[in-house]
């Protein structure tokens, strides 16, 4: 615990310095930054009718594993014996100790922004790779880099494998790390690619960015094993552990293009309930079963229910969690340049986070309505909030408020 506490210590100094030495469009390990950017950013290197049409897939092997102690030491900015200390304190596997020679500190919370530190400085060579325009042809190159995965787009195929790559190569290199041949590749976009569980495909003009085939199946063979493991539970139970599944996995594709994978998903989910259903009555019928755990909506879906008890003692039901209920939502991309340690950016990173807000209580949750917007004063109704005393409100529906952002000389 003490070791955790001091990695924690040196990555409150360590972090402002390793922001504002990050590449523009990486997006790992980074506060304020997700995969949602990152495939944003694919989105506007990508859609348009004159991007670049190939594309560099690549893949460091054993990152985190492999790289190099005396780069670390030469050029992280932290007390060298510490830092050395970290690296060669070795791994616990039973009751035998093994030395680390290479790599980050296993499980250690500083560890991702090591990586981003060794990291920082690819999309610099990567640019630098071909910087020069032949005619009216500009290079095109652009990188999205998400801790060790990366994509690097290109003019052609040839200008990716003789001059980028080899760029790419010799930068790994000096971190004692290498590309993993298997998952590096150079693609054409009309054929597509897997990105960070989603997949970028260009459709004549129109880029799609779609959940990827490996990441929909995957949810889909952890829900029916969880279904399945599942098979002397009760109905509420099971509801309740698929439900956090599925609404988390919605939640994180809803920015892509996903209403047919949604649809998929439900449908399949379907498959797998009615069938557990079945099982656990072998001797009914349909008819029984399907009035036992289901219900139908006015839209005549069928909604997998239970019953169950409320906190004031009544009774009421609660639905398995349909994904296609989500609505797709498109993600706004974070500003490349932002960072939350410049003060420039502060009433920036305000704006997007006023926005996430209203966004949520818009959509989301109904309940949750009166706790989480401020009441208005009916003496004063345009009176900030306590959270935020210099925000003027609006008065809405009586007696809830929504944000009104106004500049500082409005009367």
């Amino acid at each position: 615990m003490k070791d955790r506490a001091m990695q924690a210590l040196h990555l409150l100094a360590l972090l402002p310095v390793a922001e504002t030495q990050a590449d523009l469009n990486s997006y790992g390990f980074r506060p304020r930054r997700s995969t949602a950017d990152a495939l944003g950013q694919c989105y506007c290197a990508l859609a348009k009718e004159d991007s670049p049409q190939w594309i560099l897939e690549g893949d460091i092997e054993s990152c985190f594993d492999r790289i190099s102690h005396r780069w670390l030491l030469d050029n992280v900015r932290m007390d060298r014996d510490i830092l050395h200390k970290w690296l060669k304190a070795g791994y616990m596997e039973g009751a035998t100790l093994f030395p680390t020679e290479d790599g980050t500190p296993q499980g250690g919370i500083i560890s991702p922004v090591l990586a981003n530190l060794a990291l920082d400085g690819l999309e610099t060579v990567a640019l630098r790779a071909d910087s020069r325009r032949q005619g009216n042809l500009r290079p095109k190159i652009n990188v999205v880099r998400y801790a060790d995965d990366f994509i690097i787009t290109g003019r052609s195929q040839e200008q990716l494998e003789e001059k980028v790559l080899p760029a790419i190569t010799a930068f790994l290199g000096e971190r004692g790390l290498n590309l993993s041949r298997e998952k590096t590749r150079i693609t054409h976009i009309e054929a597509g690619l897997d990105f960070l569980g989603a997949n970028v495909r260009k459709y004549g003009r129109k880029l799609l960015i779609r959940p990827s085939k490996d990441n929909v199946l995957g949810l889909l063979g952890n829900l029916r094993d969880l279904i399945r493991v599942q098979k002397a539970a009760t109905a509420l139970d099971l509801i309740s552990q698929l439900n956090s599944k599925l609404r988390g996995w919605a939640n994180s594709q809803r920015h892509l293009v996903s209403s047919r994978a949604f649809w998929y998903v439900d449908k399949r989910i379907f498959e797998a309930l009615w069938q557990w259903a079945k099982r656990r009555h072998p001797t009914k019928g349909k008819g029984w079963v399907r009035q036992k755990y289901f219900r139908i909506e006015p839209s005549r879906r069928w909604a997998f229910t239970a019953p169950q008890r409320k906190r004031d003692g009544t009774w009421g039901s609660l639905d398995l969690f349909r994904v296609s209920s989500v609505p797709i939502r498109r993600h706004v991309k974070i500003r490349a340049e932002a960072t939350e340690f410049d003060p420039a950016y502060a009433e920036y990173f305000r704006q997007r986070w006023l926005k996430r807000r209203q966004g949520r209580l818009y959509l989301g949750a109904r309940k949750k309505t009166l706790t989480a917007m401020e009441r208005v004063n009916p003496d004063n109704p345009t009176a900030g909030s306590r959270n935020r005393p210099n925000e003027r409100l609006e008065p809405y529906a009586g007696k809830l408020a929504r944000t009104v952002l106004r500049g500082a000389g409005d009367p």
